[in-house]
């Protein structure tokens, strides 16, 4: 399954802020607190940070607060998501322990792409791309980021023991339709606008 929840509609600290953070313009304190309060109490997690450097503190604190596993990541290239053009630092907290580790896209059997393939454009554009992908098609690089990522989360809901299993499973997801078929579901039950 999946679920996508906003912020300002369901977390009740978040809903004040909302406001304020899109007034601002820039990334602020919220944007990493959002991922340490969930108040959906989930357990497992696949979380992005803006700065390499804030990766083991939120994973210290995940820690803290009872998480059984999670993936903080930080790309290479600035993303907050593991990246398809550089090397990804990752801090994992499993069995109570942290652990860091930089993850290659080759690691995962995917090939590195440059950065500039990943740029994206409006909101309707990049909302087309993304059923491009799901649906089989679309850009290599998309679908490789899309690949990389999901075989993370894979990992960290222990479906598969490594990335270049997830990468399979991820990719089996989107040949039987199946990926589309959830985003398809999803945006019939959450109309956007």
């Amino acid at each position: 399954g999946i679920g996508f929840m906003m912020a300002p509609m369901h977390h009740p600290a978040m809903r004040h802020v909302g406001p304020v953070r899109a007034e601002l313009g820039t990334r602020t304190i919220f944007n990493i607190l959002g991922p340490l309060t969930n108040p959906a109490g989930v357990k497992r997690q696949l979380t992005g940070a803006f700065s390499a450097e804030l990766i083991r503190p939120m994973a210290e604190v995940l820690l803290a607060l009872g998480s059984e596993k999670a993936w903080l990541v930080h790309g290479g290239d600035g993303t907050d998501e593991l990246s398809i053009a550089a090397p990804s630092e990752v801090v994992a907290l499993e069995d109570g322990a942290l652990r860091a580790f930089v993850v290659h896209p080759e690691d995962a059997g995917l090939p590195l792409h440059p950065f500039e393939d990943l740029l994206g454009g409006d909101p309707a554009q990049n909302a087309r791309e993304l059923r491009a992908v799901l649906g089989g098609a679309g850009r290599t690089a998309y679908r490789d980021a899309v690949l990389l990522n999901a075989a993370a989360a894979l990992v960290v809901a222990d479906r598969v023991s490594d990335l270049k299993a997830g990468v399979e499973m991820a990719r089996e997801s989107i040949t039987s339709g199946a990926a589309e078929s959830k985003l398809t579901g999803l945006a019939e039950r959450m109309p956007i606008g």
